[in-house]
């Protein structure tokens, strides 16, 4: 793996995003909060993290659920993954979402996200009269059968 330098800012208190395994491809994020966060069923919430970064020109952070979350309490991220642009400068934040019928409490310092940094590459558009056949066509959501 290759490492690429990102600058990072921290509030105060706010531990460096880790890898928790040497192949992991997310580092989890924190929640940076005061008090527990009492999530009811499909209520959503945006969880500050205390993090801002400088994040290189040619890539992007996703924001990513964490699997743990996801199948023992029904937490995930509405919008996932998420993307942190390079050129945003503000906190990260997390929106979670509980798709459980139960209530979950996120707790001050909590592992709640994983941050995966990713290559950006550009699209450019030709306008065409026609496209590449393929074998599957126009084919679109479930033909292919359950």
């Amino acid at each position: 793996m290759e490492d690429i330098l990102v600058k990072i800012v921290l509030d105060s208190g706010v531990e460096v995003p880790q890898y928790m395994t040497t192949g992991a491809a997310g580092m989890d994020v924190r929640a940076n909060i005061e008090e527990p966060i009492v999530l009811n069923s499909l209520e959503r919430y945006l969880v500050p993290t205390g993090i801002k970064m400088e994040i290189p020109e040619g890539f992007e952070v996703q924001v990513r659920p964490r699997s743990g979350l996801a199948i023992k309490h029904g937490i995930s991220l509405v919008n996932s993954p998420g993307t942190i642009d390079s050129d945003y400068r503000g906190e990260i934040k997390i929106i979670m979402i509980n798709l459980s019928g139960t209530p979950y409490t996120i707790e001050p310092g909590e592992r709640i996200a994983q941050l995966v940094l990713q290559k950006v590459y550009r699209m450019n558009f030709k306008k065409v009269e026609n496209l590449e056949e393929s074998e599957r066509a126009s084919g679109g959501f479930g033909h292919t059968g359950k």
